[in-house]
């Protein structure tokens, strides 16, 4: 395990890793439901907490695993059986967050044992990899010892936040600290040595990939969506709308996400990784929010929640402003370039949330609202490629001079 080369063409993710990812289906998919139980109750904001810090926890596990692997896949029998106890400590993870959300829902404290109990597991097998990187690595045993001893020192804290059973204020301000202090770990450790050999356009695909992941939750919300309204009224002009809409938003969610050739301006620009994959858990969240909006539709369409129309159509409209400054926030930070006409397009994309918004508490049909939600990244879209391509093209030459 002395590690790959960071400059390796046409590296793709290994079938274990899609396994891996697997597990992150369901724990996006269980946040989103989460949230949405939530929202339809009348508890948004403990609902939007607990989701934020979810979403936090599921992809920093991933993040943890997938620059190791992209450092350090051998592949081998024993990468094997630490990838498959990682995934076992996902799944308990995962296992774990309903219990968090009852407990923000019922109030008091906040019950995060099993999710902490997940991150044992995969911390120790986590653990385990920068031992043997220690060892078999000399060039960079100081980065991998240093990871040791952030990661356990990390853990430690998380299991000391579970045992004191904080009050959801208390929880949520020292789990934010305990997220700086993770989010610097990497920071800290890279510089011990030359950093560990991470392959950009690799982690550019494995992120990408888990953005599919997450858009699938934009297909669920859709089949749940027009199962209600089918189930309610049959097949009716709504139920198309809705099946446009819900489909159309996430097309148009992944077309714009893969705009940006992140890859290739990482392998140029190394030192702007953090923050790029940093910033990818707000773009990953934005995803993820949407399909539990979509879910907060169809409970609204069955007659099921104690919210409106209006609270349905903010529930998908705002993650989809959030994923759009986002996207376009991390792209002028690789790019280091604001553009007009971009800047345009996301300001107009903004802009039709809102009326999407606004129609809803004028009293407009949800599927009508929805597919008003649609034209917003169908917008993004098709500026790009009849004004902004030729531009962006441009700038990103510009980024890897």
């Amino acid at each position: 395990m002395t590690g790959r080369d960071p400059g390796a063409d046409h590296r793709a993710a290994s079938p274990l890793e899609l396994l891996f990812d697997l597990t992150f289906v369901v724990a996006f998919g269980q946040a989103a439901d989460e949230l949405a139980h939530l929202v339809v109750d009348g508890h948004a904001t403990e609902g939007v907490l607990g989701f934020v810090f979810a979403i936090g926890a599921t992809c920093w596990a991933w993040i943890n695993f997938s620059w190791f692997a992209s450092a350090y896949d051998t592949d081998d029998w024993l990468f094997r059986i630490t990838t498959l106890v990682q995934m076992i400590g996902v799944v308990v993870f995962t296992l774990g967050l309903p219990a968090m959300f009852e407990s923000l829902e019922a109030g008091g404290s906040v019950d995060n044992g099993v999710l902490v109990a997940g991150y044992v597991v995969m911390r120790v097998a986590m653990i385990a990899q920068w031992l043997r990187v220690a060892v078999q690595d000399p060039d960079r045993r100081r980065t991998a010892l240093a990871y040791v001893v952030l990661v356990g020192v990390a853990q430690l804290a998380w299991i000391a936040l579970a045992v004191a059973r904080q009050s959801a204020l208390g929880f949520f301000v020292c789990a934010a600290l305990l997220f700086v202090f993770e989010a610097a770990c990497p920071v800290i450790a890279e510089r011990r040595s030359s950093g560990t050999p991470w392959n950009p356009l690799h982690i550019a695909e494995r992120y990408g990939l888990l953005a599919i992941i997450a858009l699938g939750e934009g297909i669920f919300g859709t089949v749940a969506a027009v199962s209600a309204l089918v189930d309610q009224q049959g097949w009716s002009t709504d139920a198309v709308m809705v099946v446009v809409a819900g489909v159309g938003i996430t097309f148009g969610l992944w077309w714009t996400y893969f705009l940006v050739p992140s890859g290739e301006i990482l392998t140029r620009h190394r030192e702007r990784s953090f923050v790029w994959g940093y910033g990818q858990i707000v773009v990953l969240g934005a995803i993820a929010g949407i399909g539990a909006g979509l879910h907060v539709a169809a409970s609204v369409i069955e007659g099921h929640a104690e919210v409106g129309v209006t609270a349905a159509i903010v529930s998908v409209a705002v993650p989809a402003m959030v994923f759009s400054v986002a996207l376009f926030a991390l792209r002028t930070y690789l790019v280091r370039e604001v553009d007009a006409v971009l800047t345009g397009l996301v300001a107009g994309c903004v802009v039709i949330l809102v009326g999407a918004i606004g129609l809803a508490a004028a009293g407009a049909p949800i599927g009508l609202c929805l597919v008003v939600v649609t034209v917003a990244p169908a917008a993004v879209v098709v500026g790009y490629e009849t004004l902004g391509y030729r531009r962006e093209a441009a700038a990103v030459e510009r980024a890897l001079a």
